[in-house]
């Protein structure tokens, strides 16, 4: 039997950019679109917010992806939103957690997917599919962030794309 936790899993980069600036890419529909979906709803008691209105813990998210068709959404709940380092919300019935840190003098984005089954879907889909995903974007949050080039794939006639 191996020791490693499947529940579970870490992403972790560094950006050359504000702590605030790394926060607030993940808290506006406006600036989640620039890196991560092609939409972006948050909603606040059925109410759309605003495009650079700040999510709250509570609040609820539809998103959708470049390269995909209109039927694969995403929907969810913020859990935890303190304006600053730390984001937490739903995700395929999972949980992702968010942490803006500084480490050794440079400021790094702190995934962590948890509450993964441990089946063999679960395994491979959910374990080993989202972190190829969550590399990815944010790798793409880095370059944007970084060079301001968009690495995406918004064709959606292109498929099994690593980029979208």
């Amino acid at each position: 039997m191996s020791d490693y936790d499947w529940k579970k899993f870490i992403v972790r980069i560094n950006i050359n950019a504000t702590i605030q600036q790394l926060y607030n890419a993940w808290t506006t529909r406006q600036n989640i679109e620039s890196w991560f979906v092609r939409l972006s709803e948050f909603s606040r008691d059925n109410d759309l917010l605003q495009d650079t209105e700040a999510i709250r813990p509570g609040d609820r998210y539809k998103w959708m992806w470049h390269g995909y068709p209109d039927s694969t959404v995403e929907v969810g709940d913020i859990l935890v939103a303190n304006g600053k380092d730390l984001l937490e919300f739903t995700f395929a019935g999972m949980n992702v957690s968010v942490k803006i840190i500084v480490e050794e003098g440079e400021t790094l984005v702190e995934l962590t997917q948890y509450n993964i089954g441990e089946d063999d879907k679960s395994k491979s889909s959910f374990h080993v599919g989202c972190t190829q995903g969550w590399t990815f974007y944010l790798a793409n949050l880095k370059s944007l962030m970084e060079g301001g080039i968009d690495l995406r794939n918004k064709n959606e006639k292109l498929k099994r794309m690593m980029n979208s």
